[in-house]
């Protein structure tokens, strides 16, 4: 890791399915990235009707990113994840598939996960905030 990062599940507040209720970053850096959308590098959509194959696009660019500032999933301190659905068992299936992805260690830290109306791009079921503490 490139800061000091503690994380941390008070007692007193429910279980988590693997992310932490708080996230606490020494002072340092930090890189506020764009949401990463399922687009490959030409810019069109990837994985059309298919929440797990847009999840995996979304965590490769957010992983292209993080990589261009420095940056790996176990600097990742804070991840807003945004679906197009209100059905529980959809959004279980995107958080599983960014667990499951190369960056899947940046979902342990404080981690929202968010069923939405719509996003940015015709055709476009999922989406992906980040924001990574650096190194000096």
């Amino acid at each position: 890791m490139s800061a000091h990062i503690t994380r941390v599940n008070p007692p007193a507040l429910h279980q988590t399915p693997g992310y932490h209720h708080i996230t606490v970053v020494a002072a340092g850096r930090t890189a506020y990235l764009a949401g990463q959308c399922p687009l490959d590098a030409e810019g069109r959509i990837v994985g059309r009707g298919d929440y797990a194959a847009q999840a995996r696009q979304v965590a490769a660019n957010a992983l292209t990113a993080l990589e261009a500032v420095g940056a790996g999933p176990g600097d990742v301190v804070r991840s807003v994840i945004y679906v197009v659905s209100d059905d529980r068992e959809t959004l279980s299936t995107v958080w599983d598939a960014l667990n499951a992805s190369p960056l899947g260690g940046a979902f342990d830290t404080a981690s929202t996960l968010l069923g939405v109306a719509q996003l940015g791009f015709t055709a476009q079921l999922v989406e992906l905030d980040l924001t990574a503490a650096l190194a000096g």
